[in-house]
């Protein structure tokens, strides 16, 4: 929970509420013990990505809380218990409602998209390219929610580093067709959906066909959650 008693809905749900909106993210369970974790591990196929699931953590990798590349059941074993024990050190009393065992997607083109309930626009969408681009450039748009498929495209193709997106120097480029698609079912979500104070999408991977979201962080406002409860 956030200072002004908003909520932070654990990845699962936000996963959820996502592939409502027909938005992918890699295959995944949900594991509340190591051995559980390598089943899990095992039935998705290595290699696999573990991540911490908490409401009282909002930055996973800041505390430990996130291992990758991991290829057999001693790593991923090994990995649940690392992952618990220093999100405990980091965060004391940390409510862990288990460790997400996702399938580990391939190499791709990382962007970032996110939404907030912006003060004096209200629903606004963001969109760049991920890493430094976003980082250290600030090579990122913005609109007011809802999109049209002409404002989408505009946003991809104003940033800077669209060449990286359309294709250069002999690479064919990536799904921007899909990437648009993904705009404008986040401008679905969160105009459909009203309370949702911001929602980050970070990274996103593209590929020359298709994409895939691998993290999801969703706050939902205080009032929002007092009248109709976190999203299922």
């Amino acid at each position: 929970m956030k200072d002004n008693g908003a909520l932070l809905i654990p990845e699962p749900q936000a996963v959820a509420l996502l592939r409502d909106y027909g938005i992918p993210y890699p295959d995944h369970d949900l594991a509340h013990s190591a051995a559980q974790a390598v089943d899990i591990a095992e039935r998705l196929g290595y290699p696999v990505v573990l991540k911490v699931v908490s409401p009282d953590v909002l930055h996973k990798s800041d505390v430990g809380g996130v291992a990758v590349d991991l290829t057999d059941a001693g790593s991923v074993a090994q990995a649940y218990e690392d992952i618990s024990r220093s999100v405990l050190e980091q965060v004391p009393g940390a409510d862990i409602q288990g460790l997400l065992v996702c399938k580990q997607a391939p190499p791709g083109l990382e962007v970032i998209i996110g939404a907030l309930d912006d003060a004096m626009f209200g629903p606004t969408l963001m969109f760049g390219l991920g890493g430094i681009f976003a980082e250290v450039l600030r090579d990122v748009t913005f609109r007011v929610v809802p999109l049209r498929h002409r404002d989408a495209e505009e946003m991809v193709r104003e940033i800077r580093g669209y060449p990286l997106l359309a294709g250069t120097r002999g690479h064919s480029g990536y799904d921007v067709p899909a990437l648009i698609n993904l705009l404008l079912a986040i401008s679905r979500l969160v105009t459909e959906r009203p309370g949702i104070e911001e929602l980050d999408l970070n990274p996103v991977r593209l590929y020359e066909e298709g994409l895939l979201v691998l993290d999801a962080r969703l706050i939902q406002g205080a009032a929002a959650g007092e009248e109709s409860g976190p999203p299922t």
